[in-house]
């Protein structure tokens, strides 16, 4: 089942619209949407669990969700 605005909202917070609907057009799900927020938060303990890394959705979701470099 393709994602929420409640449901990135749930997850991510207050977002604004662009992103919300950049997400939405994935049409990735609420667990895509949870891997991928984790995965930005925490990589290592993800590493550790020898979890795999990311792909296609999830890894869509990230590129979308990663802050630049020259923005932090």
């Amino acid at each position: 089942m393709t994602l929420t605005r409640d449901e990135v909202t749930s997850v991510l917070g207050s977002v604004d619209e662009t992103l919300a609907v950049e997400l939405l057009a994935t049409g990735a799900s609420l667990a895509e949407l949870e891997e991928a927020w984790a995965w930005l938060n925490s990589d290592e303990s993800l590493i550790n669990e020898y979890k795999p890394l990311p792909s296609g959705r999830v890894a869509q979701l990230i590129d979308i969700l990663q802050v630049p470099d020259d923005e932090q």
